[in-house]
């Protein structure tokens, strides 16, 4: 990625070079990088805006009562998971995050999730089925309220910043729903997979004792 932005910028500058227009790519680079801070600090004060909220909602127990909601088709979701284990909590936990739009906030939560998984997985060097499942979850990232986008729209100027709202929740619930029936689907089609190679490889072991 590094070499692909040093092209596009050496490109930019050979371009400006030949055309004369050097002064108006100096230029665009101070108001892109003035634009880039005002972006940053908005940005920064609108994450601060809805992390106190999702403070207060964990304080007062909001949180917990949606991830105790969610708790039940999170087990359904991860079969292979004991209930009491602290990972289906997390996972509860993480999703709830991820639906108010708040990724910085849901991260360290599915971190210590998926730790949780790794400590259930039984072979260290490959990931297990839950595991598998919290990737898709967090890939495809269901949200209620892109908050995080809202705050990059207003501070671009944007006139409607709340009218990614209902699209957002449109896309996000099919790329979320595709996500799940996928890595179920492949969950069927590899696990067989996965037990017949283990049967071949106890086969090729007993014929070599």
């Amino acid at each position: 990625m590094n070499y692909i932005w040093f092209f596009i910028i050496l490109i930019s500058f050979i371009s400006a070079a030949c055309t004369g227009k050097v002064d108006d790519l100096v230029n665009s680079i101070w108001d892109g990088a003035k634009k880039s801070i005002e972006i940053a600090l908005y940005l920064a004060g609108i994450m601060a805006f809805w992390l106190g909220i999702m403070k207060i909602a964990e304080n007062s127990g909001l949180v917990s009562t949606i991830a105790k909601i969610i708790t039940p088709a999170a087990k359904k979701l991860f079969p292979d998971v004991p209930p009491d284990n602290p990972a289906i909590g997390n996972i509860a936990l993480n999703f709830s995050a991820n639906m108010f739009g708040l990724s910085n906030a849901a991260t360290p939560i599915g971190i210590k999730a998926m730790e949780d998984l790794q400590e259930l997985n039984k072979d260290k060097s490959s990931a297990t089925n839950a595991m598998c499942t919290l990737l898709a979850m967090n890939t495809a990232g269901f949200q209620l309220v892109p908050a995080t986008v809202i705050a990059v729209l207003a501070a671009c100027g944007s006139k409607d910043p709340t009218g990614i709202v209902f699209p957002t929740l449109i896309v996000t619930a099919i790329s979320f729903s595709s996500a799940l029936i996928v890595v179920k689907v492949l969950e069927k089609i590899w696990a067989p997979q996965c037990i017949k190679q283990e049967e071949q490889e106890r086969t090729r072991r007993g014929k070599n004792d």
